[in-house]
């Protein structure tokens, strides 16, 4: 569904990539509650500035933005063949990722920041990833973390997840288990992984 004042000018794009569009009318509050009471299920979007509308479609969109931002996400939300779980590393001092699925702190592992021959480097050179999956506790998140993933992502009835892992600067130990959880996931059937590092 699309709301907010820009709504009608955003549908093309979000028809060119797959989806079926219901453009809200002036009464987005009472058709948002329509929707809720019959179950059906729907990704929100507002498009264009606050319209005012208590309860609308900007207080309760999945998703704000500009005109100017429509196509981009209209192809970040296309329908997928196959669930894309993206593995996310981010650092705590530049804000939590808006879009996350699930949210892990890291910071309870040893930083490779304050051993002065790995300070400079990041958690995609083979010396910081050594130093922090050598810890027991790096290994015991992987393991139990990859186990309720497995049980976790097939329910969910959704195209696209973000696991963010978090770290204080996003450059060591979030890059490491972000990437070592997205190899484990890879080998999993019916979905795509990928792996992204943020504040890198």
């Amino acid at each position: 569904m699309l709301g907010g004042p820009d709504a009608t000018a955003a549908a093309p794009a979000f028809r060119a990539n797959g989806f079926v569009v219901d453009v809200l009318t002036d009464r987005a509050a009472a058709e948002l509650i329509a929707a809720d009471a019959a179950g059906v299920r729907y990704t929100l979007v507002h498009v264009g500035p606050d319209d005012g509308e208590a309860e609308g479609s900007y207080a309760r969109a999945h998703h704000r933005v500009s005109e100017g931002e429509v196509a981009a996400l209209a192809e970040k939300l296309r329908p997928r063949e196959r669930p894309l779980v993206t593995c996310l590393a981010f650092a705590y001092k530049n804000g939590l990722p808006e879009d996350a699925t699930w949210l892990v702190d890291v910071r309870f592992l040893d930083n490779p920041y304050w051993v002065p021959g790995l300070r400079p480097l990041t958690g995609r050179d083979r010396a910081v990833t050594e130093f922090v999956l050598s810890q027991p506790a790096a290994d015991q998140l992987l393991d139990r973390l990859e186990a309720t993933l497995r049980w976790a992502i097939p329910l969910y009835q959704r195209d696209e997840l973000t696991i963010a892992f978090g770290c204080t600067g996003g450059r060591h130990r979030s890059v490491v288990v972000a990437e070592e959880m997205s190899r484990r996931l890879s080998r999993l059937d019916g979905i795509e992984v990928e792996f992204t590092a943020r504040d890198l």
